[in-house]
């Protein structure tokens, strides 16, 4: 592979996995810009995972070119590991060490960490510096794993599911921080089944289903003008429903208004939202749209 353009933080061309029988990612290309926030989103069982572990140097490929801050994965030493934050979907630090304790373990080997105390702050744990991690409740435990993730002050920060287990307040706290982080130029991957998360934080998202990316581009312009067409819904004199797609939705109801005399009957303007452009992608793509919508409907354990 030609070396990656300047500015470009992964490089990946015809990205392959295999297991058995079963093609996981199947031929993937994709470049993401350094200092952005990209937003890899897909339903369960999509390759999302699958596709982060490779970037990560945690699984093997079957076939195609990767390359990560210029190294690739596959033999990337403890230098390049070093420049890297990871928050897996699963962790969950326990054993007997409080949370500062641990943090100061994993800050000393890292060349230059953050501040523990900052971090713990970062993450909302400053009334749970001195206990135990094994004491702590998972969704408090998980936010030891994100504080894990970017103690050591990373270039590139790997989030897979970062706010399971963060009820809503912390939530938008954590959306804070990683604003933060890319204020600072770190550049983020994030996988999310929380759609008005990756609306929140990704600069760019693309959708994988099926192993393969069916779409990537702008967050606000994924799935193409088609996508996001407003829908105008009222109901007649009778309570018919009645629904119009249309680029020009405050004409149409100027119009209504005029016809009727009087405002429409239950009217609705509706402008499709990341989640409806997502959902629409998967079930083209051939994969199953339950699944999906069930994964786009998680909800926070407090």
């Amino acid at each position: 592979m030609q070396s990656p353009p300047t500015g470009t933080a992964v490089r990946i061309r015809g990205l392959r996995k295999v297991y058995g029988g079963v093609v996981a990612v199947d031929g993937i290309d994709l470049d993401i810009r350094r200092g952005e926030t990209f937003a890899l989103l897909g339903p369960n069982g999509a390759g999302k995972s699958t596709t982060v572990e490779i970037l990560e140097g945690y699984r093997s490929r079957t076939a195609g070119e990767v390359d990560v801050l210029g190294v690739d994965p596959a033999h990337g030493g403890r230098d390049w590991k070093a420049r890297l934050g990871i928050v897996l979907q699963t962790g969950g630090e326990t054993g007997l060490l409080t949370v500062r304790e641990v943090l100061k373990h994993f800050a000393r080997l890292y060349p230059d960490p953050r501040d523990v105390d900052d971090v713990i702050a970062a993450v909302g744990l400053e009334a749970k510096a001195n206990m135990r991690v094994s004491k702590l409740s998972g969704g408090q435990q998980r936010r030891v794993d994100v504080a894990l993730g970017i103690v050591g002050r990373p270039e590139l920060l790997f989030l897979d599911e970062p706010t399971t287990g963060f009820d809503p307040e912390a939530r938008r706290q954590f959306w804070g921080l990683i604003r933060s982080l890319k204020a600072e130029g770190t550049t983020i991957v994030l996988t999310t089944h929380y759609l008005d998360e990756a609306a929140q934080l990704a600069d760019r998202a693309g959708v994988i289903a099926g192993g393969r990316l069916v779409d990537v581009g702008g967050i606000h312009e994924i799935g193409g003008a088609e996508a996001r067409v407003p829908v105008v819904r009222w109901n007649d004199a009778e309570g018919r429903p009645h629904e119009v797609r249309t680029h020009e939705p405050g004409r149409v109801v100027a119009s209504m208004v005029g016809a009727l005399g009087g405002e429409p009957r239950a009217l609705e303007v509706i402008r499709p939202t990341l989640e409806d452009v997502y959902l629409g992608l998967v079930r083209s793509a051939g994969a199953d749209p339950d699944a999906a919508a069930a994964d786009t409907n998680e909800e926070a354990v407090a």
